[in-house]
C-alpha cells in the first residue's frame, strides 16, 4: 500500500503564496464563471488599493495550500469556465507560471489581473493566458505619485504594450477618484490605451470596500463630462460599479 494517499507536493506549490480564494465570481472576468485565486505581494502602494492586506509578500496570515485550490477546482469543474489570478500583484509571485500551466491542464481558461509591475515576467506569462484585466492607473506623468514607486509608469507602459501586442483578449480599466486622478489625466490614459490598440476600456467607479485610507472621501461620482469625453475615444466604453478582484475578508 502506498505511503501517501496524494502525490507529493512540488516545490513550486509550497512557494506559491495563496492568501485568498473565491470559488465563483461573475465580475472578476466579465462574461465568465470564474474562480479567483489571490496571491500575496505588490511593489506598489496605491492610495485606493482595496486589497492592502495582500501587499506584503511575508505575513503572519494563514495561507492556502495549492493542493486545496486544485481540489476545489476539480469539485466545481461543471460550474466554472475559468480561473483568474489576482492580488496584490500576482506577477510578483515567481511560481505563477507553474500555477497557470496546471490550471490549463485541468481544462480551465486562465485570466490575470495585473497593474503591469513586472513586464519581464509578464512576457513569459502571456502565452499561458486567455485574458488579462489590466489596471491602468493614470497618465504617465502621475504614475509615481499614485503608486508611490518611481519607475511604475515605465513598467506599466511596457506591460500595456506587451498585452496588446500579444493578441491575448484583454480589457484596460481605470478606477476614478477625484482626489487622486485629474480628469485630464484620466483622458490621457484613455487616449494612451486607444493609441496602443487596447480593445476595451472600462471606467470603474471608486468603491470604499477594503480601502484603509480613512482620509480618502468615500464617494467620488464619475463626472458626466469625463464619461462623455472618453466615449468619443471608446464608443463602447464600459462603466463598472462592481469591484473586480476584491479578496475575501
Amino acid at each position: 500500500m502506498p505511503l501517501h494517499d496524494h502525490p507529493p507536493i512540488a516545490p513550486w506549490q509550497e512557494r506559491l503564496l495563496v492568501n485568498g480564494f473565491t470559488p465563483l465570481s461573475s465580475v472578476d472576468w466579465p462574461g465568465m464563471r470564474a474562480a479567483t485565486v489571490f496571491l500575496r505581494g505588490c511593489p506598489w502602494r496605491c492610495t485606493y488599493c482595496h486589497n492592502p492586506q495582500l501587499q506584503r509578500r511575508k505575513s503572519g496570515d494563514t495561507l492556502l495550500g495549492w493542493p486545496h485550490i486544485v481540489t476545489a477546482l476539480r469539485e466545481s469543474h461543471q460550474m466554472l469556465d475559468a480561473v483568474v489570478f489576482s492580488g496584490g500583484e500576482p506577477t510578483a509571485d515567481a511560481c505563477l507560471g507553474d500555477a497557470l500551466a496546471e490550471v490549463h491542464a485541468l481544462g480551465f481558461k486562465t485570466g490575470l489581473h495585473t497593474g503591469g509591475a513586472y513586464p519581464d515576467r509578464l512576457t513569459r506569462l502571456l502565452p499561458l493566458l486567455d485574458w488579462v484585466g489590466f489596471d491602468l492607473k493614470t497618465d504617465y506623468v502621475h504614475y509615481a505619485e499614485l503608486t508611490g514607486t518611481p519607475d511604475s509608469g515605465a513598467r506599466a507602459t511596457q506591460s500595456a504594450r506587451l498585452i496588446v501586442a500579444s493578441g491575448v483578449d484583454h480589457e484596460f480599466r481605470l478606477t476614478w477618484h477625484h482626489q487622486l486622478i485629474a480628469e485630464e489625466s484620466a483622458l490621457l490614459a484613455a487616449h494612451f490605451a486607444h493609441e496602443l490598440g487596447a480593445r476595451r476600456f472600462v471606467l470603474q467607479e471608486y468603491r470604499r470596500e477594503g480601502v484603509t485610507n480613512a482620509q480618502l472621501p468615500a464617494h467620488s461620482p464619475l463626472p458626466a463630462q469625463l464619461v462623455e469625453r472618453i466615449r468619443l475615444i471608446y464608443p463602447d466604453l464600459i462603466i463598472r460599479g462592481e469591484i473586480c478582484g476584491l479578496a475575501p475578508g
